[in-house]
């Protein structure tokens, strides 16, 4: 039986078997409110591939302004990561896409590894994102997660030394997240040639999807990745079209189009 991590890269594959990259859409869990989460959960999931979903942390040191402001406003509204999984527990319908939770390592400690993982299951969750989490002490979560058959999603980014890249694609489940620069997310990147073959490299190394991520803001960038990635990774942007009160939905059908 597929468990559930493998629904992300057939979702991420059957984009490519439709001419285009996968999109993995990033939304702050709790923001801009509670109240509004599942409507725009339910909105984004319908047109995206994947759903990134982030768990606001008081110390998101990989993100830029956007995501900090979103992860502070909703920690003030009230978020908690048991809020985030009762709310992903009792959707209806379920969404289409595969959900992933995007989290710093210390708020999934402080809910338990021993009960993390069925809690997640039972939510729906099909694998996470820890950006905190070295490779070489993720023994403990990665045991964990694979109980129920949920991914941990390896980060490389363009100063990945060649051996180490093998060993972080080999171990990398759902896909491999290929940072296109180094440090936070939210500016914008112009993809130029040397980011075009640093992606190439990892796609040549790896067994699972590779989708691109920070600063991927709109179509032109999406076109130019066209053929050197599966998937690019849209967060900062979607998170402001929220924070605008703005339409999800047309800005994904627009990132799209073309």
């Amino acid at each position: 039986m597929d468990k559930p991590r493998d629904s992300i890269s057939a979702a991420i594959r059957a984009a490519g078997a439709h001419g285009r990259p996968a999109i993995v859409a990033f939304m702050t869990a709790g923001f801009p409110d509670r109240a509004t989460f599942r409507a725009n959960l339910a909105a984004i999931a319908s047109n995206a591939d994947v759903v990134e979903i982030g768990v606001p942390f008081t110390d998101p040191m990989a993100d830029g302004m956007t995501i900090q402001r979103a992860s502070f406003a909703a920690l003030q509204g009230g978020f908690t990561l048991p809020w985030l999984l009762g709310e992903l527990e009792h959707l209806q319908p379920r969404p289409r896409a595969p959900l992933l939770l995007m989290s710093y390592l210390n708020p999934l400690l402080a809910y338990g590894l021993e009960r993390l993982p069925e809690a997640a299951a039972r939510a729906g969750v099909s694998g996470f994102i820890i950006p905190d989490l070295p490779y070489e002490e993720s023994t403990d979560m990665r045991a964990a997660l694979d109980r129920v058959g949920l991914a941990l999603v390896q980060m490389v980014t363009p100063v990945t030394p060649a051996e180490r890249l093998k060993v972080l694609c080999d171990a990398s489940q759902g896909f491999v997240y290929a940072v296109t620069m180094t440090g936070t997310t939210g500016k914008s990147v112009a993809v130029p040639d040397d980011v075009l073959a640093y992606m190439d490299r990892v796609r040549a190394v790896s067994k699972v999807p590779v989708c691109a991520g920070f600063g991927i803001r709109g179509r032109e960038q999406v076109a130019r990745m066209q053929g050197h990635v599966d998937g690019v990774v849209v967060g900062s942007a979607l998170v402001e079209v929220l924070e605008r009160g703005a339409d999800p939905v047309a800005f994904l059908r627009e990132l799209r189009a073309g």
